[in-house]
């Protein structure tokens, strides 16, 4: 069993040191690039969502290397989630490729073939070995997010802002080059202590905002067009409402309670959105409400186009913009989007925010 998964932000860098500490040979896809996009977009049907046209040349890019199993989370509830594994292992057996999906339903869908999955996935025989994996994977994912998390702060913050992008670029280049949980450690303190090291303006009072809205247009640096990189290069400090670790901290280790944190957004949305409406939409009005609490100065919704759960927030978030007095804007995502006429929206912004916080401390 060759493994590969979706590239979805940093947590192949977490999932390729995980399965290689359990014995399973990984080839997680390339990083995503225009050729991704190219073959996602050619072989998928034109109004699906983003986020299955870039899984598609995910695919197609790791099977051309040799990987013959996809591993992919699953879903329920009124959200196209829950048919992607459906519609993707179609479209490649449709391009003549016999390959092999483990889905890992939500336990709502069943125990039996999620522990089936779960036992083949871990080379486990019993629930003691797979706590033991998990609790790999939890330090792993824990330690991925928190790079990105403080790039992002050093970024804002830095005398030089590309410095911390030279710093991050050499760090994805040397995980392609690191085998095993201990060396993927060691590569990720070693990128946490250069980070540290980034000399940053101490007076510096930086607008902040908050990214809320679609998990996966959140946390895919390709997809968002560099979103973090940009807004931190304008001097802009930036905090993700969703990213791979808030995830599995809610419907993996604190199922089926929930986290803290997210069952605090959904009590802050319920004044507009009583129920759930499918993917992350009731949380992205929730995150928007909480980061207009914690003093952010505004927030931006990210949403891939035709995504159901996000255009149900949306709407919802032009009222709470209102009753507010919150700064909050959309940009929806897609192959055409032009990255020209993006940058000029997140410019405009930005400035938007700087005058309003000028005119806040100076009347």
């Amino acid at each position: 069993m060759k493994i590969t998964f979706p590239h979805m932000g940093n947590v192949y860098i977490a999932g390729k040191a995980f399965f290689e500490e359990l014995g399973q040979e990984v080839i997680p896809p390339p990083r995503c690039s225009r050729k991704t996009l190219e073959i996602g977009t050619k072989y998928s049907q034109e109004t699906i969502c983003l986020p299955l046209k870039i899984m598609i040349g995910n695919f197609v890019e790791s099977i051309e290397k040799g990987a013959d199993t996809v591993l992919l989370t699953g879903s329920c509830g009124p959200c196209r989630f829950g048919y992607y594994s459906i519609l993707e292992e179609n479209i490649l057996r449709d391009l003549g490729h016999n390959i092999d999906f483990i889905v890992l339903d939500p336990i709502g869908e069943g125990w039996k073939p999620l522990k089936e999955n779960i036992y083949r996935i871990f080379k486990a025989n019993n629930i003691k070995d797979v706590i033991a994996a998990g609790r790999l994977g939890w330090q792993l994912i824990k330690k991925a997010d928190y790079i990105i998390h403080l790039s992002n702060q050093k970024r804002a913050y830095a005398m030089d802002s590309y410095l911390v992008d030279l710093i991050i670029d050499n760090y994805y280049r040397k995980v392609e080059e690191t085998f095993g949980e201990k060396d993927m450690m060691e590569l990720m303190d070693e990128t946490i202590e250069a980070l540290n090291r980034v000399k940053i303006k101490k007076d510096h009072k930086p607008i902040r905002i908050g990214l809320i809205g679609e998990i996966y247009t959140i946390i895919e640096p390709f997809v968002n067009l560099e979103v973090e990189r940009k807004l931190g290069h304008m001097g802009v400090l930036v905090e993700k409402s969703l990213t791979p670790t808030i995830w599995v901290d809610h419907h993996v280790k604190n199922f089926p309670f929930g986290s803290k944190g997210e069952r605090k957004k959904h009590q802050l949305a319920k004044p507009y959105l009583k129920t759930l409406v499918g993917g992350h939409g009731r949380e992205t009005v929730g995150s928007a409400i909480y980061y207009r609490n914690m003093g952010f100065d505004g927030v931006i919704q990210l949403l891939p186009l035709n995504c159901m759960p996000e255009i149900v927030a949306k709407s919802i978030l032009n009222t709470v913009s209102k009753d507010l007095d919150f700064p909050i804007m959309t940009l929806i995502l897609d192959e055409m989007t032009g990255e020209a006429g993006y940058l000029t929206r997140l410019e405009a912004f930005v400035d938007l925010l700087k005058r309003r916080k000028e005119e806040v401390q100076y009347g």
